[in-house]
């Protein structure tokens, strides 16, 4: 079996999606993941530094992105001793399509004393370094556990619940390029709009925005999420979630979404 199939491939000055970076609203929309995906690559390559945690990525999703050729820019906006801020455009066809913020904090040595923090065990089950899928058959796999203990390797949940996943990457995110930690927890974003919207009739809700805020960076391939809260009123809610790598708690992130459903959410919407 060959490399699998990249979300992107670059052509110029511009990421031409593949098939994989299709989403679930439709043929013609790009996977809201891979837009902020593809911006936090080319901020990372950009502006990030070592000494530098990209503490906080925010995706402003603007229009809906076609399966089309994208280009990205970046500026910066603020430069400190402790603190560097970097923006993101991205563009479809002289319009903008998503606007993203990336702000990079200085490491240091943590202060004395302790600090309030919650304990919520993680309820999904750590995957099997062995655990695969056909690299043919979706872009990602998630790990979960249903009520009898089987392991489901895809995006679909059941039911009211509350929900957590890991999830595996088993592409690239552009032709020819090892995915970052950072690229790798920018790909899960987007995932928690289903992971705290969906409900008994699926998933009826899609997001305009993400925020991930991290106290670091995750370690090892496996990224896992587990809803914190969904609120919900008028057709607006909003949902947050705390993500974990094998070590603990790295982070959080909140989505706010509209309530749609996919026959009604298409790229006229632009």
């Amino acid at each position: 079996m060959g490399s699998p199939e990249a979300f992107f491939t670059v052509d110029g000055d511009a990421f031409v999606p593949g098939r994989q970076a299709l989403g679930p609203w439709g043929a013609e929309v790009m996977n809201g993941r891979v837009v902020g995906a593809i911006a936090a690559r080319t901020l990372e390559r950009d502006h990030g530094d070592p000494a530098l945690l990209p503490a906080r990525l925010t995706v402003d999703l603007l229009r809906p992105a076609a399966m089309a050729p994208l280009t990205v820019t970046t500026s910066l906006v603020r430069e400190g001793r402790r603190i560097r801020v970097a923006d993101a455009e991205l563009h479809q066809n002289g319009k903008l399509i998503a606007r993203v913020t990336t702000v990079f904090l200085r490491r240091s040595a943590e202060p004395p004393g302790d600090v309030w923090a919650p304990n919520d065990p993680l309820q999904a089950p750590l995957p099997s370094p062995t655990d695969s899928i056909d690299d043919g058959s979706v872009f990602m796999v998630a790990f979960s556990e249903n009520e009898d203990g089987a392991k489901r390797h895809d995006l679909i949940w059941e039911g009211a619940e509350r929900h957590s996943a890991w999830l595996r990457e088993v592409r690239p995110l552009v032709e020819g390029e090892e995915l970052t930690p950072f690229i790798r927890v920018a790909l899960a974003g987007d995932i928690i709009s289903p992971l705290t919207n969906w409900g008994s009739e699926g998933l009826q809700f899609i997001n305009a925005d993400y925020t991930i805020a991290l106290s670091r960076l995750p370690d090892g391939p496996d990224i896992a999420m587990q809803a914190l809260k969904h609120l919900s009123a008028d057709g607006i809610s909003t949902g947050s979630a705390t993500l974990f790598d094998h070590r603990g708690p790295i982070g959080t992130c909140t989505v706010i979404a509209l309530a749609n459903t996919a026959a009604d959410f298409t790229i006229a919407d632009r």
